[in-house]
């Protein structure tokens, strides 16, 4: 297995995908490159199914596609969710691996063809830059 979810970081993916429309079989599809405050510059959409060639993990109830590539660089880290009185975002921890600055500039959501910065506040609500 490539990743491990926190309960918390799965809480947010399930919520994610049911307020995207999915259906019982849709899942969390998670992209990574190096890069980002966070360590990881990460986009996120909800998909009806995986693409081809993507990793399908299974965790605490969630559906999680990771592309090839996103699972060698996420391979032994643990994705969390955290949030506090300013924003809420998905972070990365390995242990060993150098902390990140953790400002959450690198959380991304695909919206249609272009890209936006969203940060997420422990209310639900989202604030897009």
């Amino acid at each position: 297995m490539c990743v491990t979810l926190t309960p918390a970081a799965a809480s947010f993916m399930k919520r994610i995908v049911r307020f995207g429309g999915g259906s019982a079989d849709s899942g969390f599809r998670l992209s990574v490159q190096p890069g980002g405050c966070s360590g990881f510059d990460s986009n996120f959409t909800v998909e009806t199914a995986p693409a081809a060639g993507d990793a399908v993990i299974e965790q605490l109830g969630v559906r999680l596609f990771l592309t090839e590539a996103s699972c060698a660089l996420l391979r032994g880290y643990t994705v969390d969710f955290t949030e506090n009185s300013i924003d809420s975002r998905l972070s990365y921890r390995k242990e060993g691996a150098p902390e990140a600055c953790g400002c959450g500039s690198g959380e991304r959501q695909r919206a249609g063809a272009s890209v936006a910065v969203t940060f997420f506040k422990p209310d639900g609500s989202c604030r897009k830059t």
